[in-house]
């Protein structure tokens, strides 16, 4: 452990208080955000976009099923992808299990990925997970939000310096650094009324921190994330800690 300030307990308490002032002020400013965020104006979906699930071939307001409310999480496994993400996989044991949670609340939650959808059950069968798991028909879906890039797109980021970051995660993923970063993670959500489809959110990088709760827990530990600097990620999928 690093050397750190040590002080009485009055002293803490004191600090605490300071802190919390500030804790406070960061929670109603979430609230407020929160507002805005439903406050955005809905779009409607217009294309017909198609997707292969375990049950055939539904349509976008098929996937809501019943409810009013959808949440995609965009998943990066990519068709050259011989497993998920591990990011995204961290990210995956944090959904599943809040997925009961979202239904009672009228919103269901699905994630998708470009990959065929045999591979994506395969390997949540491994996670142990029991989420919808979707691969859309054609690229359209991800690419329209952001979330698939070209090579050509790509180019600049290839022709220069791989972090050694992204170089460890293609591999682990069983592809390489081109077949890992065309795809990119993300979060849309939507909404459904009265027959038509509205996109009313999306998010991608740091706006998906929400959804890997162990950094909220992270940054109230003494040490942190402890991830500057780091040259390799130290997130694993949750069957891999401990392999040497």
């Amino acid at each position: 452990m690093p050397e750190h300030k040590v002080g009485t307990q009055e002293e803490f308490e004191a600090a605490r208080q300071e802190l919390l002032v500030e804790e406070k002020k960061l929670t109603r400013r979430g609230d407020e955000l929160a507002r805005k965020r439903r406050e955005l104006p809905w779009v409607p979906v217009e294309k017909d976009y198609a997707f292969e699930t375990e049950h055939g071939r539904k349509s976008l307001a098929d996937l809501f099923d019943g409810r009013s409310q959808l949440l995609v999480y965009h998943f990066m496994f990519g068709p050259p992808y011989e497993a998920g993400c591990p990011v995204c996989s961290s990210i995956a044991d944090t959904l599943n299990p809040n997925a009961i949670h979202l239904k009672a609340r009228d919103v269901t939650l699905i994630c998708s990925s470009r990959a065929p959808l045999d591979k994506l059950l395969s390997y949540r069968k491994r996670m142990g997970w029991s989420f919808d798991w979707v691969s859309p028909v054609g690229s359209d879906f991800h690419r329209d939000l952001g979330f698939m890039y070209t090579e050509e797109e790509l180019r600049p980021f290839l022709d220069g310096e791989i972090p050694p970051i992204v170089s460890q995660m293609a591999k682990a993923s069983g592809t390489d650094v081109l077949g890992y970063v065309t795809e990119g993670p993300g979060l849309s959500s939507y909404a459904r009324s009265d027959g038509t489809v509205y996109r009313t959110y999306v998010t991608t990088a740091r706006g998906l921190e929400p959804a890997m709760a162990y950094y909220g827990l992270l940054d109230r530990t003494p040490l942190g994330r402890q991830e500057d600097g780091a040259q390799t990620f130290w997130l694993r999928r949750h069957d891999e800690y401990g392999r040497t």
